[in-house]
């Protein structure tokens, strides 16, 4: 819950501290006050996910001045990519454009602007995270809490009213006369004003963003690579990497060893995770040169790989590998030859097996691959669920806690120490 609080101030203040700095330089810039925020609230998402990346995951670099830049910028990059496609397919306009500048990808990111990234990815982590948290220690711990709570409730209606005018739920709405309960009525006129405020100032910043109910989807199943094709990459990947790992162990160090990352199946999270990001990120590029593909695979690979050891390690206290005996490794978590294999990869799944795997996943039939989808969501995420449950209650009995409640007793009785050991046979406490 600590990390949970403190991961918490901290995304909230860059992403206000963010806003701030996006709002004065459109005002500079445009003479006039614009507010450039996709909420209704002071608030940048995508400065507050890049600071809270920079300042949570990297800590560990504070003394590596050049692979503390490095991580900064690839991690500030790839949210920045994201967050300007994302708005691209939901308002069918660009929110920011960096076509003219050198340099340049689809012209959401570009050299001069990660440069700058790194360099506020070092201020974070050097000067930024401690001024940050010894402010947020100066108000008493239940208040700061309740804060937290309610901003993050807060938040959470913010974002859903921007998803509703996203979709062009405004315009679908009945209008009044059409409406006979007087309560039913009041209530779609608040919402039509809420949304309607939220839309017109979108507009206002935005003139050219299409807010209108979207056409109809497309017949086929998993269509480009949206949700459904990266979940059953998703799938495919955390099967096929727990399989493939662990028949490595096996090779290499003669034994059996379980390799998944869930309590129930045979699934590898890291690696399905992997899978279904290196597609949504690189399926546009796929006809790049080989080398493009490589050095964004083995950037974007290792960056991730880092990611996933201070997560686990911040989240759950535990390490799941440790690289610290092979040369030019960075603090145990990444190694340059994996960083290799991550480029390389990246070649032969573009290349070779995403034209291939992405044709059969379109080929299921539609009015049973979505329910069928959504059933797997759904185990997926009580699979991991339940998995991160019991890794914390694995540390908390490491630690002599009793459990404090019924379901802490279950996980004592159905995921006690040997059953975990046996799951996570190369899981290292850390202290």
């Amino acid at each position: 819950m600590n990390t949970f609080y403190t991961g918490l101030w901290l995304f909230f203040c860059y992403g206000f501290l963010g806003w701030l700095a996006q709002t004065a330089f459109a005002a500079l810039r445009e003479r006039r006050y614009v507010d450039q925020s996709l909420l209704f609230g002071p608030l940048s998402l995508a400065c507050g996910a890049a600071g809270l990346l920079m300042g949570m995951v990297l800590g560990d670099l504070a003394e590596r001045w050049f692979f503390l830049f490095l991580g900064s910028a690839i991690y500030a990059t790839v949210v920045e990519w994201l967050a300007g496609h994302w708005l691209l397919s939901l308002t069918g306009t660009r929110w920011w454009d960096y076509s003219n500048r050198r340099w340049n990808l689809d012209g959401y990111v570009c050299l001069g602007r990660s440069v700058v990234w790194g360099l506020l990815g070092v201020a974070v982590v050097k000067w930024g995270n401690g001024l940050l948290l010894t402010l947020g220690a100066l108000i008493p711990d239940l208040v700061r809490h309740i804060l937290l709570w309610c901003l993050l409730a807060v938040l959470l209606l913010d974002c859903a009213a921007t998803a509703l005018t996203l979709a062009g739920t405004v315009h679908r709405l009945p209008r009044m006369e059409e409406i006979g309960n007087r309560l039913e009525a009041l209530t779609v006129r608040l919402g039509v004003w809420i949304l309607g405020k939220l839309e017109g100032r979108i507009q206002r910043a935005h003139p050219q963003a299409d807010l209108q109910p979207k056409g109809e989807k497309s017949a086929v199943f998993a269509a480009g690579c949206g949700f459904y094709k990266l979940f059953w990459l998703f799938l495919l990947g955390a099967f096929l990497g727990d399989v493939v790992e662990t028949l490595f162990c096996r090779v290499t160090a003669g034994v059996w060893m379980s390799r998944s990352s869930v309590v129930w199946g045979d699934f590898s999270i890291v690696w399905g995770l992997a899978l279904a990001l290196a597609s949504l990120l690189l399926h546009r590029y796929r006809e790049r040169s080989d080398s493009f593909l490589f050095w964004a695979g083995t950037l974007m690979g290792g960056a991730y790989e880092y990611l996933c050891s201070v997560f686990t390690e911040l989240v759950f206290g535990v390490v799941f590998w440790d690289y610290s005996h092979i040369p030019f490794n960075l603090g145990g978590r990444v190694n340059l030859l994996f960083c290799f294999f991550w480029g390389i990869a990246a070649v032969v799944w573009m290349r070779v097996c995403y034209p291939k795997v992405s044709g059969l996943i379109e080929r299921i039939p539609r009015r049973w691959g979505r329910p069928l989808t959504w059933a797997l969501t759904l185990f997926m995420a009580a699979d991991i669920l339940v998995s991160g449950m019991a890794l914390a209650r694995l540390e908390t009995r490491a630690q002599g806690i009793p459990p404090q409640n019924r379901v802490e007793e279950l996980l004592d009785e159905r995921f006690g120490d040997e059953r975990l050991a046996r799951v996570y046979p190369a899981a290292v406490r850390t202290d």
